[in-house]
């Protein structure tokens, strides 16, 4: 097994427990919170101590070695019929990841062909597909780095960095890449309402890399572009169709359209595992619709008008139209539609 190791370790396995970087406390605080249970790990992800897809995915693979211990524990000669209920209780925790879906699928096919104690074995798969992360998440860094014709700074929008895979990132794995390369500068970070990730967790990646980053509002975005200070705009996704529509975190497909406005590549940063072959288009891709509390206020605290009401998808998509380039650890795909995801897909 591939040794998982990184300067900024959202998931880690120590002492027989998954343990994660609570990223809700993040920049205050660093703490890591322990789990030996699989419900605990959904509500996890559900509420965002986890985030970020590819991590969403790994987190869930732990979750089930964890279920695995506790249904064999319990029943050696049925737990594989009694973790079915484990499995779709982590299912349920985000429905727009399909990480999340990967990883359980993949379980699952191990599981049907375990004899015994099933702990030792989910446990190195759970392992392999955590250090298969932080190596794919390198090698899109290599792959998308490469792109960048001359020294520039660029716009990203949430985190994909680090904090949302198992190490390094993809977004940010490319900025990683690119900045040792000397042709990443500078990175313009959207602050990233409701939950700030752009704020939290980029801009903290950032400073503990020594990279220049500067913080700003999404609506500062346009501006920003018709000043010519950028050249690319790099995002992760959570999901990506059949024919290279793009989900990411709301506000992507905006900075798409303005990045096209006005000139700007626009590149998507992702694992193979995050391509729904399944999902025909974007339409198809469903998009989780999280509490109107989280934009009517900011730290627990109200920051709206008393019986005003909130609409917070918590994904948007952009059309593959709008894409110049999906970067994955399988190769790139340039202007992508069906055929070329086809290619790529294929590409083993």
């Amino acid at each position: 097994m591939a040794k998982i190791a990184d300067s900024i370790q959202p998931i880690r396995w120590e002492d027989h427990q998954l343990q994660l970087l609570d990223q809700r406390l993040l920049p205050q605080e660093t703490r890591y919170l322990p789990f030996d249970e699989v419900q605990a790990v959904a509500e996890a992800i559900r509420d965002m101590v986890v985030r970020g897809a590819p991590a969403i995915g790994i987190t869930a693979a732990y979750g089930i070695v964890l279920a695995a211990r506790a249904r064999f524990a319990e029943s050696p000669a049925n737990w594989k019929k009694r973790i079915e209920t484990d499995l779709q209780t982590l299912a349920q925790s985000r429905p727009t990841a399909v990480n999340l879906f990967w990883a359980i699928g993949h379980m699952r096919g191990v599981i049907a062909g375990l004899q015994g104690d099933p702990e030792p074995a989910l446990l190195d798969e759970a392992q392999k597909i955590h250090a298969d992360d932080i190596a794919a998440c390198r090698r899109m860094g290599e792959l998308g780095a490469a792109l960048i014709q001359r020294p520039c700074a660029i716009l990203t929008h949430c985190n994909a960095g680090a904090l949302a895979t198992g190490g390094y990132g993809t977004a940010l794995g490319v900025v990683r890449a690119g900045f040792a390369a000397g042709k990443i500068t500078h990175v313009f970070a959207d602050e990233t309402r409701p939950w700030l990730q752009g704020a939290r967790l980029t801009a903290w990646e950032m400073v503990q890399e020594g990279i220049p980053v500067t913080l700003q509002a999404e609506g500062a975005a346009a501006h920003l572009m018709k000043q010519g200070r950028i050249d690319w705009v790099i995002v992760g996704s959570d999901r990506i169709a059949a024919n290279g529509d793009v989900a990411n975190k709301i506000g992507t497909y905006g900075l798409a359209v303005l990045a096209r406005h006005h000139g700007v590549k626009f590149m998507v940063a992702a694992p193979a595992s995050t391509v729904d072959m399944a999902i025909v288009h974007g339409d198809d891709i469903p998009i989780e619709q999280r509490s109107p509390e989280e934009v009517l206020s900011l730290a627990g605290r109200p920051i709206a008008a008393a019986g005003a009401a909130a609409w917070n998808p918590a994904f948007d998509v952009t059309p593959a139209a709008l894409v110049d380039a999906i970067v994955t650890e399988r190769g790139v795909v340039l202007a992508p539609d069906t055929g070329k995801m086809a290619a790529l897909m294929e590409n083993a």
